[in-house]
């Protein structure tokens, strides 16, 4: 029976993620709200099927840890380090007066000031998923705005994994004192400093080394197995081992990753795994949540909800605009921090594991994600328009934007790099064999910058030290080919012959770059039309240019007129490719 329940609890919360997900993906919210809604559905407090609460916890516990990892995959800390005079006083200020304003609140309705700390500490983080979602929709996360979200938000990720490195320590033991509590402190501290120094000595060089003999392998599944292996092991070896929480076992294994050369093929090929473990993790949340209570309580949650949509974005606002930024980038970053979500979960069941938080909290905690995940890509689309009315008042916009500066770093690209932002200069090369060695020679000789996609690391690190930009992963992912420019490039060129998922990798270049022109090569003339339909502008097969030339070398051979031979060239090409030289000349032009 106990496997029954596995099943119907994975299949059941599955499903009904699946179906709100989408419904809540069609009107225009996040799916996440269907994630949650769905929880809601399968649990305890709503009619219908009941899922297995427990089950579903243990399966998000892996949701988590993947989650974990993940943040720590993209975590660069030279992007940090540009926007950190921004990033870092935002993200500590605005946390602290989330913090504190949660903590009055969770006081003024009866609750411990422990219960209101832990709560406000709840409250103060924005969810990853969400924002870089709401970027990415509108367009900003290569932006000032989107730069100096992604370095708030990495900010604010690390001061979340403290809070869940200190809770355990300070109310997880029954010391008293200031003493027992500096202890538990100190301890914590310490455990935390030895494994971040294990992790990143000896991780530093035996994770890459392991993942190097994988890679050589050219196996797709022992390279996922691999990663998933090193996420769950370190995160569990950080509990056992080290008393830390398993959540910052696996931040520190995807950092370690992140800095080797596996971190973008990690992230295309192991990390969708945590895609459905994480939506799990949502579903299990969802499952906590007792409409009733919120029913009875609706002024906590109107008040949570005023600190994450009041609170927090007027202090970003204030931040941001006293440091100089403009006013749009003010209130675009305002608002898109104007949300909690994943962090606020875990950070809430934490509390909850430990005692502090009811389960009062903890729906409160959720029904005002709901509402905030909802309501926050409506009002990120409002920002233009406040800015506008803005600019109508002068008074108000001169006082906004009087500590703007006139010229802000990352606004424009500087003078040397903006002919590389030009499509006509760009192009992706995927396969760096004889083909694509030699394509991407004539590129360079003809100013054009090349980008090599290519899954032999060994060719990636010689072509990075010669100065030429590469891409180790797999080209039928979109992350690879994002990394690699292909929604900024004017070419993308397939060089090698039989390249697996080739229709993929040309849908995913569309879909990123409609007006780019594909170049493509197959092995076999039998591809050639498929290879055409998927989108591709001109294809090139290894059978027919050995045809076409071995007909020429047999007719010169045979004494044939240049007349002849183009007569008999054409005749090949049109028995070959089903079309005349002609008639393929002139749909090119």
């Amino acid at each position: 029976m106990h496997n029954l329940d596995l099943i119907l609890t994975l299949t059941g919360g599955l499903a009904a993620a699946l179906a709100l997900g989408y419904v809540t993906h069609r009107i225009g919210l996040s799916p996440i709200v269907g994630y949650l809604l769905a929880g809601v559905a399968i649990g305890p407090h709503t009619p219908g099927f009941v899922a297995d609460r427990e089950l579903a916890e243990q399966l998000a516990e892996i949701g988590v840890i993947l989650l974990m990892f993940g943040v720590g995959l993209q975590f660069h800390l030279k992007e940090l380090l540009a926007v950190r005079r921004v990033a870092l006083p935002g993200a500590v200020v605005q946390s602290l007066v989330a913090t504190a304003l949660g903590a009055v609140i969770a006081r003024a309705f009866g609750w411990s000031w422990t219960a209101g700390i832990v709560f406000g500490l709840a409250i103060s983080v924005a969810s990853t998923v969400v924002l870089m979602r709401v970027l990415a929709d509108n367009r900003d996360l290569h932006t000032p705005t989107g730069h100096i979200a992604v370095g708030w938000l990495v900010i604010e990720d690390l001061f979340t994994v403290l809070v869940l490195v200190l809770l355990p320590a300070l109310f997880g033991t029954r010391q008293a004192g200031i003493g027992g509590v500096s202890l538990a402190l100190g301890l914590a501290a310490l455990k935390m400093a030895v494994l971040v120094g294990f992790t990143f000595l000896a991780g530093g060089r035996l994770i890459p080394w392991l993942l190097d003999r994988v890679a050589a392998t050219r196996s797709r599944e022992l390279f996922t197995l691999t990663v998933l292996v090193l996420a769950l092991g370190i995160a569990v070896g950080a509990a056992k081992l080290f008393g830390v929480s398993m959540a910052l076992g696996a931040f520190l294994a995807g950092m370690v990753v992140g800095r080797s050369d596996f971190s973008l093929r990690a992230a295309s090929e192991a990390l969708p795994m945590r895609d459905a473990f994480a939506v799990l993790f949502f579903v299990s949340v969802g499952m906590l949540i007792n409409p009733r209570l919120v029913l009875e309580a609706p002024g906590v949650v109107a008040a949570t909800l005023g600190i994450i949509m009041l609170g927090k974005p007027l202090a970003a606002l204030g931040i941001v605009l006293l440091i100089g930024y403009p006013l749009k980038v003010a209130l675009a970053v305002a608002v898109a921090l104007a949300q909690i979500g994943e962090f606020s979960f875990i950070v809430a069941t934490l509390g909850k594991e430990l005692g502090i938080l009811t389960e009062a909290a903890t729906n409160t905690i959720v029904a005002a994600a709901i509402v905030s995940i909802t309501l926050n890509p409506l009002f990120y689309r409002l920002v233009d328009h406040i800015e506008v009315l803005a600019s109508r008042r002068q008074r108000l916009w001169g006082w906004l934007n009087v500590r703007a500066q006139k010229q802000l770093p990352l606004q424009s690209a500087p003078e040397t790099d903006r002919i590389h932002l030009d499509p006509h200069h760009r192009a992706v090369v995927v396969g760096y064999g004889p083909v694509g060695r030699t394509v991407t020679r004539l590129l360079r000789e003809n100013d054009i910058e090349p980008t090599i996609i290519e899954l032999n690391l060994e060719t990636v690190r010689r072509l990075r030290d010669q100065g030429v930009p590469a891409v180790y992963g797999d080209a039928s992912h979109r992350e690879t080919l994002k990394s690699a420019g292909v929604d900024r490039a004017g070419s993308l060129i397939l060089s090698a012959a039989g390249i697996n998922a080739s229709k993929e990798i040309l849908r995913l270049a569309r879909e990123l770059n409609p007006d780019i022109r594909i170049l493509a090569r197959s092995a076999y003339v039998h591809e050639l039309s498929a290879l055409r339909q998927a989108g591709t502008d001109s294809v090139f097969s290894d059978e027919g240019e050995i045809a076409l030339a071995l007909t020429e070398t047999i007719l010169r051979g045979l004494g044939a007129t240049p007349e002849q031979i183009d007569r008999e060239r054409e005749r090949v090409h049109a028995d070959l490719l089903g079309r005349p030289v002609v008639a393929a000349e002139k749909e090119k032009t």
